[in-house]
């Protein structure tokens, strides 16, 4: 978008009264549409069509096919037609285009005529419908600045807009933007400081996890829009809270896909000009892999990455399922042009935006994925497959004796060089479904709401908030939700009610993480080291610094055990006196917790124990976590 008197190329527009020139001596620049005086232009690439207009509510779908021997003519003689700019790419204007205007593209490719979405377009009626004009600029973000936390400082709140909150269970409507956004108390009240979306590009239907993109440009149409998300990340913003917007770009569609065969060419009857037309095409999800190796569709990502950031105002973005943008069946590497494409576009927004944070959903354990060098892919964190299976395998385990203590010290601390580098978690919607349910559920299915659910899908979540990595909790674990994830299927809110000292502990972690009360620090550091490991007992502690030193110096330590340890002695990082900030087994958390007293401070004496410089005897009760900092 431009000024008012001026092209995006700098050249002086016409008077508005003006009619707009017939040799388009001043093109606006970009994809898709443009606002300019007088009208709307538009470019759209179809390097094979021979003839391309524009058509829609403007002109009273004057060039619209409708399947008869006068489609093509139609085309021909339309008001609008698109001129070639001899690279593949076309271009017209439209007077008398305004906002909210309706709109397509209609091309000729042979005896081909096609009526086509803009793939460029912001907004659209539906997965199979028409494009809406819009025009970003004109929205109010009330001087929107904000800046997002740290890397050491955030934890990330991953949410699926349908199912987050149902107003009403009658409707037969999922969940919307302006739902979520009615909700923003309760993640404020959590402490959550960061919202991660599952993915907003609108798809096939109403109901979807969103990882079938039809229109990666727009904004699902069942939540609400472009101007919703602006207004929810706005909402966001002024309660603290980044976001964080979930990207599909390993695939399109396979769905109500106007991008397949754009402009009527493809070889082996692949997608065309968009997708690859030979082995490469092939994905779990469809043969719709893009091809990363044309510069036309690497810049259509690419401008649709930096979409989110310049349009929307996101803090940052997740790619889904990096692997099979770098290999076709994530294994080795045969689509190197996929892992530079990452690179690029995380390199730009590294130099554009460097509060704005790029992870990616890799799960191989790859440290390249998160290297800057011109080998590496450039994302600033990883999911991390390190930490959820150990973790979840710990915590679920019917029997004690099967909980493997060393994997769970190793998950804690293994580093990808730098802490922050990851995103550690025990619920995400891949780990909650297909054929995965919600950790208490997976603990006992039985009774998923009682002792032994409670108490170790918690002490997953205590171990998530105090390990060194991106903490990340899924919509609903603050609640206990169970079963497994499904689009259809919103949150109970009502357990909020049941539950509310689960809230609580999930707060109460939140606030440790942030070093809220300006204890521990530590939590925030880079730092990690093993204070005690006990494979029969099945006690771990370990401990966490940034600096070092009083309010700073952390340690946990947890007993994934049914007995209560009453007089436990580990060594510890230094002497004095240390105090009990947290102990997940209180009675305020829940009445079913066992109220093992814990003293609130415990004075560490300085010795050489276990090879540490200090030692302190605690009391840890049956699958808890206690949390210690220095005073």
């Amino acid at each position: 978008m431009t000024d008012d008197t001026t092209t995006a190329s700098g050249a002086s527009r016409p008077n508005a009264n003006d009619p707009i020139p017939s040799d388009y001596a001043n093109r606006a620049k970009g994809m898709g549409v443009s606002l300019i005086d007088g009208g709307a232009a538009f470019r759209v690439w179809a390097p094979h069509a021979q003839t391309v207009a524009v058509t829609g509510t403007f002109d009273d779908w004057a060039a619209q096919p409708n399947g008869d021997k006068d489609d093509a003519e139609r085309v021909r003689s339309a008001q609008f037609q698109l001129v070639s700019e001899d690279n593949g790419y076309w271009y017209g204007q439209a007077a008398g285009a305004k906002v909210g205007d309706e709109y397509r593209f209609v091309l000729i490719n042979g005896d081909q005529v096609i009526s086509r979405i803009d793939p460029y377009a912001r907004h659209v009626t539906s997965s199979v419908g028409n494009g809406i004009i819009t025009d970003p600029d004109a929205y109010d973000w009330e001087g929107d600045d904000f800046t997002p936390p740290t890397l050491n400082e955030l934890v990330i709140y991953e949410m699926h807009v349908g199912t987050f909150f149902d107003k009403d269970p009658d409707d037969d409507k999922p969940a919307d933007l302006a739902d979520v956004e009615a909700k923003i108390d309760h993640l404020v009240h959590l402490g959550v400081n960061a919202v991660e979306l599952m993915p907003l590009m609108e798809f096939a239907g109403d109901y979807s996890w969103g990882y079938n993109p039809a229109h990666i440009f727009a904004v699902e149409s069942a939540y609400g829009g472009p101007e919703k998300l602006r207004d929810l990340v706005k909402t966001c913003h002024k309660h603290g809270l980044a976001v964080i917007i979930d990207v599909v770009y390993n695939h399109f569609g396979p769905s109500d896909l106007d991008l397949w065969q754009f402009d009527g060419w493809s070889e082996n009857d692949k997608g065309g000009i968009y997708f690859y037309n030979d082995w490469k095409s092939s994905t779990p999800w469809g043969d719709t892999r893009p091809d990363y190796g044309r510069g036309e569709v690497r810049e259509f990502i690419r401008d649709n990455a930096m979409m989110w950031l310049e349009e929307f105002h996101a803090d940052g973005l997740r790619y889904d399922m990096t692997p099979y943008m770098r290999s076709v069946d994530a294994g080795e590497m045969n689509i190197p042009e996929g892992w530079s494409l990452s690179h690029w576009i995380n390199t730009e927004i590294r130099e554009k935006y460097p509060r704005a944070i790029t992870i990616a959903e890799d799960l191989h354990g790859e440290p390249k994925v998160v290297s800057t060098a011109d080998d590496g892919a450039a994302f600033h964190a990883q999911w991390d497959n390190h930490f959820v299976h150990p973790i979840r395998a710990a915590v679920i385990a019917s029997s004690d004796e099967a909980r493997d203590m060393e994997s769970v010290r190793d998950a804690v601390e293994f580093s990808y060089g730098d802490a922050f580098s990851r995103v550690i978690y025990t619920e995400s919607h891949d780990e909650v479904a297909n054929g995965s349910a919600r950790v208490p559920q997976e603990v006992n299915d039985d009774d998923p709401t009682g002792y032994y659910a409670q108490k170790r899908s918690t002490l997953g979540a205590a171990l998530v908030l105090t390990s060194p990595g991106l903490p990340m909790i899924f919509q609903g674990q603050e609640l206990l939700e169970g079963e497994w994830f499904r689009d259809t299927v919103p949150l109970h809110w009502d357990q909020g009610d049941q539950f509310k000292g689960i809230f609580r502990m999930y707060r109460d972690l939140v606030g440790l993480r942030l070093n809220a009360e300006g204890h521990t620090k530590g939590l925030t550091g880079q730092h990690v080291n093993t204070l005690h490991l006990h494979p029969d007992n099945h006690v771990y502690a370990f401990h966490r610094w940034a600096d070092g030193g009083p309010h700073d110096d952390v340690v946990v330590a947890v007993n994934l055990d049914s007995k209560t340890w009453g007089e436990y002695t580990i060594g510890m990082p230094a002497p004095g006196r240390w105090v009990t900030r947290f102990n997940s087994d209180a009675k305020v958390y829940s009445d079913a917790f066992d109220g093992v007293d814990v003293p609130e401070w415990f004075d560490a004496a300085e010795d050489d124990y276990d090879g540490h410089p200090a030692s302190a005897t605690l009391v840890l009760p049956p699958y808890s976590a206690v949390i210690l900092s220095r005073a």
